[in-house]
Formats: C-alpha cells, structure tokens, sequence
C-alpha cells in the first residue's frame, strides 16, 4: 500500500506542477499502476469508465454542431435588444451562459457567448473585461445543474448511478439542480451590485441569421433521449447507454452535414472540436483510482476524514464542501471530483449515512469553489484567454473582485440549502 500511496501523491503533485502535460502524466502513472502489478491488468479494461468518455466526446461534438450554426449568437441578440443598459446586459448575458452551461460545456458556453459582449464592448468604447468575468464565472457555476453540464456532474451520475432526473427530483426530494439555482440567484444579486455603475445605453444590435436548426434539434434530442434512458430499468439496458446516445446523435449530425456540404470539413471540424486531452486524462485516473482502491488507500482515506470529523455528519459534510472549495480555487476540478468520489462513498460506509448529501456537497465546493481564482476552471482561464487575444491583460486583483463575493455567495447559499434538504 505503502507503494500505491507514493505513486499517487507523486502523480498529484506533478498534475499541479506540470498542469499542460496533465493526460501524459495520468497515462504514464495508470501504466505503472499496471507495471507494478497494483492494479491487476485483468481488471485494466473494466477501471475505465467507458459510458463517462463517451458521454464528455459524444457531447462536445453535438456542442461543436450547435456553435457552428449560430444559434446561440441568434439567442444572445434577441436578449440584449431588450436590455437598457450595459448593467442589464452584463446580468443578461452572465444568466443566459448559465443557462446555455446547464446543458453544455462551460468552455464552450465561454466561446459562444463571449464574443457577444467583446463586440458590446467595442460599441460602447468600455471595458470587456469586468463582463467576460462575469459570464465565465456564471457558466462554471451552472456547470453543477444537469447531469450533462459538465464533466463533474457527468463523472458524479456516473459513479452514483444517478439519471438525468435525479438531478431535479432525487428520492422526492429537490436535486442539485435547485442548488444551483439558488447560488445563480444570490450571485446574480452580487453581480448588480458589482455592476450598478455601469448604465451606458445601449443601441440595439442586428440579429444573427441561423440557416441550419438541426444541430438545436440533436442537442434538444440528446436531452429528451438522455431522460427517456433514465426511465429504462438498469438490467434492461447497457451501462454506456449514456455514451451510446451522445455519440450516435453525433455521427448522425456529422454524416448528415457532410452530405449537405458535400465536404469532408464538418467531420473535420467537429472531430478536431473533441478535447482528447481531457478524455485521456480521464482514462489515466480511472486506472490510478482503481489502483488505489485495490491498494487500499482510498479505504485509509476515508478513514482518516472520519477521524478528523469525530464521526459527526455535519463536520463532515462542512469539511468536505469547504475542503472542495479551497483544493478547486487552485486545482482543475476534474481529477479532484475523479478521486474524491470514491473516498466519499468510503467515508459515507463507514460512518453508516446516505452518502447523497456528502455526494451533493462534493460537486456544490468543487464545481462552485472553482470560480474562486482564474486558474481554478477551464471557464475562467478561457475567458481569460479570449481577453488576452484582445490585447487586454486583466489581473487576478481584477477577476478575484467579482469571483471572490460571487463564488462565497453561490457556495453558502448552496451549502446552507443542502444541508436543510438533505440532512
């Protein structure tokens, strides 16, 4: 065990020194896991949780389709010809990437949506930079709502067998939807507060023309398909149902645009779109986290939090959510909520309590605690990055002064809601 340990805190440590080469160092870690025979090879295979990786590529193609046809842009318009002023429009577009961000990925929400307000921006000769913030802090934390919003909710329904559903009513119950919602609703108020200067007028803007509704159709059928597979008892279908439904709609999108273009460049596109290097990464810790699991530390773990917790639940579940906010303000959330999961069914058995609420509270501090800093979610460095390409270079001073309250006033609410609900 002593081995598997070393491994897998020297794996961590080089995913935070050397975070661009973060897939490498996965699949190169997952391989030694197997070299040195911790993990078995016969279980190799089935470490992957295959319906995940299909579900994050066959949906980031379907998202790659419904950018490319414009219909977000379309969406955007319409919202900010019925805005006032630069206040109002930066409110609008920050809830319109929220809601976009429920049932795609933040990244690329952050795409769509955050070239609307550079042009606002322009048109108004003031500072795009206060505004790309807010989108991209309002999209990672939608991010949560759905069980396609985004990786961590795809990887917790996947682990917890949770449906599309789940996430609104779970055990007659409100999900981790209503959570979320919540914490849009308290920081969208922080957000008027941290705006409530900018009144600039603003002219109404030409509505974008979308010449191809199909991709809004496949992404509304991946949601409908993705519900009614919820339905379907567990022994009556394959467990990658889930992967099997966002890719097939993928392909049928691909085939059916290079026979309308008569060119191979949508397959290209679309195919180039898929974020491989998240995928592998994946693939790497699914293989380190089964190594741990059969090496027994992830069992340690679990202990050790119990004994820091005096097995009180409430202690628990504030250390975890707490915990998840401040490990997500400096590290990608993904690996975090990859290992995490199954500490937290550990931690769960061994104090004898429904590990909902400790399941729930992981995905509000990491998903949420992500907003805290600009390295802390894919959203926010994107955003940061598309500023940069417009030659503005924005401080951490500058993002930290509407993520800090944003992302306090999201997690408390969320924290607080859950605890009511669920304890």
């Amino acid at each position: 065990m002593l081995l598997a340990l070393i491994m897998f805190f020297g794996t961590y440590a080089l995913l935070l020194i050397f975070p661009k080469y973060r897939a490498y160092i996965a699949l190169t870690s997952a391989a030694l896991f197997v070299i040195t025979g911790i993990l078995p090879a016969s279980k190799l295979f089935s470490a992957v949780d295959w319906n995940v990786l299909m579900m994050i590529a066959g949906t980031m193609g379907i998202v790659s389709l419904f950018i490319e046809s414009k219909m977000p842009s379309l969406l955007a318009d319409h919202i900010i010809n019925k805005m006032p002023n630069v206040k109002w429009v930066t409110i609008a577009l920050a809830l319109f990437a929220g809601v976009i961000s429920a049932f795609v990925d933040n990244v690329a929400t952050v795409l769509m949506v955050a070239p609307v307000a550079m042009t606002i921006a322009k048109k108004l000769k003031v500072s795009p930079v206060p505004i790309i913030i807010a989108i991209a802090v309002s999209s990672n934390l939608q991010g949560a709502a759905t069980l396609v919003g985004d990786t961590t909710a795809i990887l917790l329904g996947s682990y917890a067998n949770l449906n599309f559903l789940d996430f609104f009513v779970y055990r007659g119950r409100p999900g981790m939807f209503w959570i979320v919602q919540l914490g849009a609703i308290v920081s969208a108020l922080i957000l008027l507060y941290v705006f409530r200067k900018s009144n600039q007028k603003i002219s109404s803007c030409e509505i974008t023309k979308v010449e191809d509704y199909f991709p809004t159709g496949l992404l509304v059928a991946t949601i409908i398909l993705l519900i009614c597979a919820s339905f379907v008892p567990a022994e009556h279908k394959p467990k990658t149902i889930n992967g099997i439904i966002c890719m097939s709609l993928m392909v049928i999108g691909i085939l059916r645009q290079t026979i309308r273009t008569k060119s191979l460049k949508c397959f290209t596109n679309t195919v180039m779109e898929i974020d491989y290097f998240t995928l592998l990464l994946l693939g790497g810790l699914f293989i380190v986290i089964a190594g741990i699991t059969e090496a027994g530390v992830v069992t340690e773990i679990s202990k050790l939090f119990v004994k820091i917790s005096s097995n009180n639940l409430f202690v628990m579940y504030s250390l975890l959510v707490w915990a998840s906010v401040l490990f997500s303000a400096f590290i990608d959330n993904i690996p975090y909520i990859a290992t995490m999961l199954p500490v937290t069914a550990g931690i769960a058995n061994l104090m004898g309590v429904d590990p909902t609420i400790l399941y729930f509270g992981l995905l509000t501090g990491a998903t949420l605690g992500g907003n805290l800093t600009p390295i802390g979610a894919s959203a926010n460095i994107t955003g940061l990055c598309i500023l940069r390409k417009e030659g503005y270079e924005p401080s951490t001073k500058d993002f930290m002064k509407i993520s800090v309250p944003f992302t306090l006033s999201a997690v408390i609410s969320g924290y607080l809601l859950l605890w009511l609900i669920w304890a």
